[in-house]
């Protein structure tokens, strides 16, 4: 015989088509997305209005975010970093003050994130996030039955 060792048949290594899929049945993958908010002002009083608008698809300056709820959305972001004392909060924290649109709070979610789960835990981070995701809107996760 040769220097070759058989390998143990206790080993075994799935194939393809063994291999369980667990996206069915995996939490996360249920989990709901939290979209940049868009550029364009959808004009409230139903269907035609806001197709119109769609169709028009005027500049985005002339239509950015509704300035009104920024404010809210502002001491929201802000709320969360309250109890939190450090330099990279600060620094947060003036990014927020500095924040011109709903999109740039957006954007700041991710280093909320991780500020938050430095400085608490990363299930306090996502209780968090959670809270300020309702300012913004959300779409289900792609199927994993869709093309892409």
């Amino acid at each position: 015989m040769s220097d070759i060792t058989l390998m143990s048949p206790s080993l075994h290594f799935p194939s393809r088509w063994s291999r369980r899929s667990t996206t069915l049945c995996d939490p996360s993958s249920l989990r709901v997305e939290a979209c940049p908010p868009s550029l364009r002002y959808a004009p409230a009083g139903g269907v035609w209005p806001r197709l119109i608008c769609w169709l028009l698809a005027p500049a985005p300056h002339a239509t950015a975010t509704a300035p009104n709820r920024l404010p809210e959305v502002r001491s929201d972001f802000l709320a969360t970093l309250a109890d939190i004392e450090s330099a990279d909060a600060d620094m947060l924290r003036r990014r927020i003050h500095e924040a011109r649109t709903l999109r740039e709070l957006w954007h700041a979610r991710a280093e909320i994130y991780r500020v938050v789960g430095v400085a608490f835990s990363q299930f306090q981070a996502e209780e968090r996030l959670g809270l300020l995701n309702r300012h913004f809107p959300t779409r289900a996760p792609r199927s994993q039955l869709a093309p892409l």
